[in-house]
């Protein structure tokens, strides 16, 4: 006996809206069980989508360049009554995503629409009238445009089946309102012109990929919109690679060893428990602090597919072993493009290390809304003044790049002696 299954979009992490890239099924294709039928996409990851069921595709619901959210319809698989029994639940198993995330990133696409020119975008866009008709949008619409502040009855028709109000609908009007706004205060930053290239020699365009193309809306954003400072300097850390070193010795093989950055997140997080402003965001507003009292440290992890930002969740209460054996496993599902795009949200303050590549300082841009970034390079051995004589130190460089409306500069440089002080003598840790 057979039954009709159908395939649905599983939970991926309260993502709102997901792009169909590529289908790979269509009616009358015999599928098996976990076999890819498409691939999805958010602002965060690349994902294959697997059949729960083996059987006959009797149907098939999107097409390349559609949205879907959590539930939306995919297919319907005429499977045997067994089956059926087997998975009563008709949706697909969670996903592996294949994650192309270039830059610490964890920011809703409708973000970028809120900040630009208060005075006059924010009035225009938030001003309603209720004398004006009722719009003809669904409730999801609405929610969308009270996200944004629209209201929904300043748009006067919309591009959908007999003028219903659609999300791109809202988009463009936010657009339209922010380009009169910026235009009017002067304050719109010139363009850069195209340029013709192929009078030079061969050329080949290259599409940028979603999670590339909000990457970089996200730090040209961060870039215009925070005063950012990069606070430059070394830690000693001799004696903190002779004990690590030695604890490396004492594991057998096979377990994981200990990195220098364990030792990084368990300073940081310190001097975040002693500085409460570096674990904060600023309200929407500009107007208030939100302070948290929970300590997750975000890592930028380099992959085939780009940099992804994995959040360790409540540093303060694991021990050394306990986060390297958690970051070496979300370095390895990040490796192997299976991070779900819940193991990269809830970050409090990123680190982003080149130490395994080299360099001697550079400026990381602050993953808003967090507040701060410490950048770390390679270290190396230099000579140190002890106050009689040079002596061989090993010197760890690092950059903390923070939000100036937040973080002054006394309250910068003092968070970053900390991480020192903490790091030079690691029994501090203890205290």
């Amino acid at each position: 006996m057979t039954v009709l299954i159908e395939i649905k979009v599983p939970d991926v992490g309260n993502v709102a809206e997901i792009d169909v890239v590529e289908v790979l099924i269509q009616a009358g294709d015999v599928v098996a069980l976990e076999q890819t039928v498409a691939t999805l996409e958010t602002d965060k990851a690349s994902m294959d989508l697997p059949s729960s069921v083996s059987g006959t595709i009797q149907q098939v619901y999107i097409k390349p360049g559609d949205k879907v959210s959590e539930g939306s319809l995919i297919a319907t698989v005429l499977a045997n009554n067994d089956q059926a029994i087997a998975a009563p639940v008709p949706e697909a198993s969670i996903p592996e995503p294949v994650v192309q995330v270039e830059a610490p990133v964890v920011v809703k696409e409708v973000e970028p629409i809120k900040q630009p020119v208060k005075t006059q975008v924010e009035v225009a866009v938030l001003d309603s009238d209720p004398t004006q008709r009722k719009a003809h949008a669904s409730p999801s619409v609405r929610l969308f445009a009270r996200e944004l502040g629209v209201d929904v009855a300043k748009i006067k028709t919309g591009s959908g089946r007999k003028s219903r109000i659609l999300k791109d609908d809202v988009k463009k009007y936010v657009k339209k309102v922010m380009a009169e706004g910026v235009a009017a205060t002067g304050a719109g930053i010139p363009s850069i012109p195209a340029v013709d290239f192929t009078p030079y020699g061969e050329t080949e365009i290259l599409k940028l990929s979603k999670i590339k193309r909000l990457t970089g809306q996200n730090l040209s954003r961060v870039w215009l919109n925070l005063p950012m400072v990069t606070y430059h300097d070394e830690a000693d850390i001799t004696d903190l690679e002779a004990f690590r070193n030695s604890l490396n010795a004492e594991k057998v093989k096979g377990e994981v060893k200990i990195t220098g950055l364990m030792f990084i997140i368990k300073a940081l997080v310190a001097a975040m428990q002693q500085f409460p402003n570096f674990n904060a965001s600023l309200s929407a507003d500009g107007e208030s602090l939100i302070l948290k009292k929970y300590f997750n440290i975000g890592i930028a992890v380099d992959t085939p597919n780009g940099l992804v930002v994995p959040v360790l969740r409540n540093a303060n209460t694991k021990s050394i072993n306990e986060l390297a054996l958690e970051l070496n496993e979300k370095s390895e599902k990040a490796r192997l493009g299976k991070l779900m795009p819940a193991d990269m949200q809830g970050g409090c303050l990123t680190i982003s290390s080149l130490g395994g590549i080299g360099g001697m300082a550079f400026t990381p841009i602050v993953n808003a809304p967090e507040v701060a970034i410490l950048g770390v390079t390679r270290a190396k051995m230099q000579p140190v003044w002890n106050g009689k004589e040079f002596v061989p130190r090993l010197m760890l460089p690092l950059d903390l790049t923070y939000d100036h409306r937040v973080i002054d500069g006394a309250e910068g440089a003092k968070f970053m002696a900390l991480i020192k002080q903490n790091l030079s003598d690691i029994r501090r840790l203890l205290l």
